[in-house]
């Protein structure tokens, strides 16, 4: 364990510790962070406060850390599709077989890996070169004070135009001296399923959409190309999802929760349908239970019966919700509503 000593910044006044923690180690998990706060190792003016404490400007903050601690924000460069931005929220368009954020067993290649690299590449290199000569020294009280403290807080950035740039180009988003840019997983997509997600880039955006989540104001709207055809043209999908303890896996089970997936041909082919699902409750593998429960399990799901194929042909096709600022309802599509997107 190592300790460390701020000194509250004026662009951290009424910041919660959480988040002020959270700027000062980037590398350290959310998670972590909240148990070093619940275990009473962080202080501050000599007082263990709570996590959602609001910090005053000269306020002093002690914490011991254990840097060796693992990550899920290691920066990778790693491509990626950004469908859009701004300065509190990033929709990623997420391709098959990556993993959202890292396990046990898999750390690194993981769309979090990939975020963290995007939103903080011009400070992830700049403090390389930094980093690599503190190492050098001897006097470890320039690492700890240099890694780890910014300039200036995140809210403090604002998104400038620029007719120079193109509709892609988000480097106006992200300065080399800003704070570190934490992504948060508002919510999650399975490895093998592709599509949208909304990530937040501040803090204050997280609670909120984590709430409009909470409070089923999020719409997610899904592509699913399935065995068999399916002969009604719409129809509501009810069966109750639970886990299956002895062989570790999630399915109909008469105990299990409440599940509901609503669900609209789009396209039937001649052994197989391209559906439109939407998912009204929100349970572990639910579309991919639901439709192997009706009979038509999706294609690449050979766990429930569905045909080897490239890929599991399930994409989050449609995402709409509340920009967390407030007064706009957001829409976005991914890829035409066709076959043809599962052939990549």
């Amino acid at each position: 364990m190592t300790r460390f000593e701020f000194q509250v910044e004026e662009n951290a006044h009424k910041m919660r510790l959480e988040d002020y923690l959270c700027d000062k180690f980037p590398n350290l998990s959310k998670m972590y962070l909240r148990e070093i706060v619940k275990e009473e190792k962080c202080e501050v003016n000599g007082i263990q406060e709570n996590r959602g404490h609001k910090l005053r400007k000269n306020d002093f903050v002690e914490v011991d850390v254990d840097l060796q601690r693992e990550t899920a924000m290691k920066p990778e460069q790693i491509s990626l599709e950004i469908v859009y931005e701004d300065a509190e929220i990033l929709i990623v368009n997420k391709p098959p077989d990556m993993l959202v954020h890292p396990t046990h067993r898999d750390k690194n290649g993981t769309l979090l890996n990939a975020l963290s690299y995007y939103l903080n590449a011009e400070r992830t290199n700049a403090e390389s070169g930094v980093r690599n000569a503190e190492l050098n020294s001897e006097d470890e009280t320039i690492f700890e004070s240099n890694n780890f403290n910014s300039e200036k807080s995140n809210d403090d950035k604002t998104l400038e135009s620029n007719d120079d740039k193109t509709e892609n180009d988000h480097s106006a988003l992200r300065t080399p001296h800003s704070a570190f840019v934490r992504p948060g997983l508002v919510h999650r997509l399975d490895k093998k399923t592709s599509g949208l997600m909304v990530i937040s880039k501040t803090a204050r955006a997280h609670r909120i959409l984590a709430e409009h989540f909470r409070r089923k104001l999020i719409e997610k709207k899904y592509l699913a190309l399935v065995e068999g055809v399916v002969e009604k043209d719409a129809g509501t999908i009810v069966a109750p999802i639970g886990r299956y303890a002895e062989i570790k896996q999630w399915d109909v089970k008469t105990d299990g929760k409440f599940s509901e997936t609503k669900f609209e041909v789009i396209k039937r082919l001649s052994d197989m349908t391209l559906l439109l699902l939407e998912p009204v409750t929100g349970r572990t593998n639910q579309l991919r239970i639901h439709c192997a429960f009706i009979g038509h399990p999706i294609l690449g799901d050979t766990a429930r019966g569905g045909r080897e194929f490239a890929r599991l042909c399930l994409h989050a096709y449609q995402l709409s919700f509340w920009h967390p600022n407030g007064g706009e309802r957001m829409e976005f599509t991914a890829g035409a509503a066709d076959e043809k997107i599962f052939d990549r």
